[in-house]
């Protein structure tokens, strides 16, 4: 049975690879914000691509039913964490999210809510432990900590579509 090894990449997602029957390394990179890089590993260095492919999250489903299905259950971007009573969530920032584009200070998130944003990704760029200053960008995504019921207040509040549904 073919074994994938998973590698945590934190900020960023996770890293699944596995070795081919021919010695080839290859694997994919499933982002917390649902991108996901199809990779084949140079056989010299296997921390560096030789070739990759970015796919959407829609496309890296397609592809791995092509394939034969999933083996792996995948994470959502929206996947929670529970650590007795602690809640990590990823939550997308909302176009019509009443804090979009506002500082993280002046959005009193940590006081209204009880829950933290504890880093900002913003594509490829992540800031971990966002200051005050930090503005929660729409199209973002925040990685909150806190209770089940102080995360959702914080989904409504980044994303208050989402929430409504």
């Amino acid at each position: 049975m073919t074994e994938f090894v998973e590698t945590p990449i934190p900020g960023l997602g996770v890293r699944y690879t596995m070795t081919t029957r021919s010695d080839r390394a290859v694997g994919v990179v499933i982002h917390h914000t649902g991108r996901r890089d199809l990779v084949v590993y140079d056989r010299a260095d296997p921390d560096a691509a030789e070739a990759s492919v970015e796919l959407t999250e829609e496309e890296g489903r397609a592809l791995g039913d092509l394939l034969g299905g999933s083996r792996i259950v995948e994470r959502l971007s929206d996947l929670t964490h529970h650590i007795e009573g602690l809640v990590i969530e990823w939550i997308r920032i909302d176009d019509d999210a009443p804090v979009a584009g506002i500082a993280l200070a002046e959005a009193e998130i940590r006081a209204d809510t009880g829950a933290s944003v504890v880093a900002l990704v913003h594509g490829e760029d992540v800031v971990p432990a966002p200051g005050g200053d930090d503005r929660l960008t729409p199209g973002a995504t925040a990685v909150v900590v806190g209770s089940t019921e102080s995360v959702e207040a914080v989904r409504a509040i980044l994303a208050p579509s989402a929430s409504a549904s």
